[in-house]
């Protein structure tokens, strides 16, 4: 936590961003049986994979080469040592009567360390970003906790942090638009959840919307595997800050950064907090 000379009263915090990264990794590690101390090196891989997408590929192999090098490693230590976390699970499971090949273990990995982790902090840190620049929807959740599973739905629907890739099978035009096969498309998910034909005021964050169909974790078969997951950390997150710190604001919404690439979340928000 970064502070500043307290001014009238307040402290000037940045860690609000901290915060909403800290909880995902602790959970993913704990899952995977990673050490809890190796946090500051998963939000390197997360940023690094998902933040580093336009660079020269190259530095991008060279960057995923450390993530792969640290998972092989833990699928080593995790042969010699085993234990009851989710990757022994995958070490040991089997499909159609084989075992899976490491290189699949360690694509499970991956997956769960990218997907569950930057995912989860954009929206933890989103819907702070929200409330402390929203005073009357962060009080009226201070005095009604019990809004908070519905407002929680609407900080997903609103600031959806995921946009997902597609394959094209064949070629299509839509809406003027031409599409060839093997293209990739993203897919916005917050576009998605604004759609005024599907939401009324859809333009507006309603913390207490009651037909809230949103898109922010897929839907069909492509629905995101660990939304449960997702939305227990962020119920967790939210109840946490606002029964320690119930009062804050930003302290300067020109500070406030964003990252970049396919997940949408806060990377820097100062706070300041009574």
């Amino acid at each position: 936590m970064r502070s500043s000379t307290p001014s009238k009263g307040h402290d000037v915090v940045d860690a609000a961003a901290d915060y909403a990264q800290h909880i995902p990794m602790r959970v993913i590690a704990d899952m995977l049986g990673f050490p809890p101390e190796d946090g500051p090196k998963f939000r390197e891989f997360v940023e690094n994979t998902l933040e580093g997408i336009n660079l020269p590929p190259e530095e991008r192999i060279a960057r995923m080469t450390k993530l792969f090098d640290y998972l092989i490693a833990q699928v080593h230590d995790h042969l010699g040592n085993p234990r009851e976390d989710l990757t022994t699970y995958l070490i040991n499971a089997e499909l159609y009567g084989r075992k899976l090949e490491p290189s699949h273990v360690v694509g499970a990995m991956t997956l769960l360390l990218i997907a569950g982790i930057d995912t989860s902090w954009s929206a933890i840190g989103a819907s702070l970003w929200h409330l402390a620049r929203t005073p009357a929807d962060r009080e009226r959740l201070v005095a009604d906790a019990g809004l908070l599973p519905t407002a929680m739905e609407e900080f997903l629907r609103a600031y959806a942090p995921v946009t997902m890739a597609r394959l094209v099978k064949e070629d299509m035009h839509w809406r003027g638009v031409g599409m060839k096969a093997e293209d990739w498309i993203l897919l916005s998910f917050p576009a998605a959840n604004r759609d005024a034909a599907q939401f009324d005021r859809a333009g507006e964050v309603v913390i207490d919307r009651e037909v809230n169909r949103h898109a922010a974790f897929g839907l069909g078969i492509h629905r995101c595997v660990g939304s449960h997951l997702a939305r227990m950390e962020l119920r967790v997150a939210l109840e946490v800050w606002l029964e320690r710190i119930p009062e804050f604001s930003l302290q300067d919404p020109s500070a406030v950064t964003w990252s970049a690439g396919q997940i949408r979340g806060p990377r820097a928000l100062p706070l300041r907090i009574r």
